[in-house]
């Protein structure tokens, strides 16, 4: 797959409704975009050997257990504590040679193996971490991808709430902390962790090339083009700065202000 044809299926995949959308080839495509010199065989035969471990674990074992058993005992995947703002763990091409990453990057993996096994599992927004929903007999139980897919309960979800200084109302709303989000939203998220660290490091390729996705994947949001307008910024391209910021403003009237204010700013600088 070369980057044009990443490129292609993301815009493909943008255009699908959230039920359509295509997790894990999309998250294949993503990491293809970002670095497109790479042999896909080694994530694609893990993956494929994900579905055919856990079709039999489930024979035996409990969902959530055939679960984490295949992808942290049998794959041996699991979180990056070592090195966690390595810029691999967000990628899933290189999680699947290094057999670690961010919890994110983990839960497409889990996602993926758990759909084609017939579980009900979602991605969980919650806050600060990455966490995944299955359902089961005795109702929905929080997994936690990077912890070897570990069950999370909900006394723990509660104070991880209140770490990340949410109010004590909201902590204690089990419903609301386990609010299951779309696959979309998933490798946004994933994406947005890929952004801010290649903004913190100054990578304004690597940031501009996320922000992308980000526009591809959801094209009715304005924020993504913001983000690669500051990118192509940080690079000295500023008329496809401008560009972006012109792209933002059609999107969302509301992002006008602030976009006239930065195309303003960049006019002045390419004058």
């Amino acid at each position: 797959m070369t980057r044009e044809e990443a490129e292609a299926l993301l815009t493909d995949a943008g255009e699908r409704s959230d039920k359509a959308f295509p997790l894990f080839d999309a998250a294949l495509a993503c990491a293809v975009h970002d670095d497109p010199d790479r042999d896909l065989a080694p994530v694609l035969d893990m993956a494929k050997a994900s579905i055919a471990r856990l079709t039999e674990r489930l024979k035996g074992e409990s969902p959530e257990e055939a679960l984490a058993e295949t992808m942290a005992g049998d794959l041996r995947l699991s979180g990056d504590l070592i090195t966690y703002d390595h810029p691999d763990n967000a990628d899933v091409v290189a999680v699947a040679e290094r057999r670690k990453g961010l919890p994110v990057t983990l839960g497409v993996f889990y996602l993926h193996a758990g759909r084609a096994c017939g579980l009900d599992l979602h991605g969980v927004d919650f806050p600060g971490h990455f966490l995944l929903r299955i359902e089961t007999e005795e109702g929905p139980l929080a997994l936690d991808p990077f912890s070897e897919g570990r069950v999370v309960l909900p006394s723990e979800l509660s104070r991880r709430a209140l770490r990340t200084g949410l109010m004590p109302d909201v902590a204690a709303k089990l419903d609301v902390l386990m609010s299951p989000i779309s696959d979309r939203a998933v490798l946004i998220r994933l994406q947005n962790n890929i952004f801010a660290r290649a903004q913190q490091a100054r990578d304004w390729a690597r940031a501009e090339r996320s922000a992308l996705r980000r526009a591809l994947l959801d094209p009715t949001d304005h924020h993504p083009w913001l983000d690669v307008a500051a990118a192509r910024e940080g690079q000295g391209a500023l008329a496809g700065a401008l560009q972006a910021l012109s792209r933002a403003q059609v999107l969302d009237g509301g992002a006008a202000i602030a976009a006239r204010a930065a195309r303003e700013r960049m006019r002045l600088r390419l004058n």
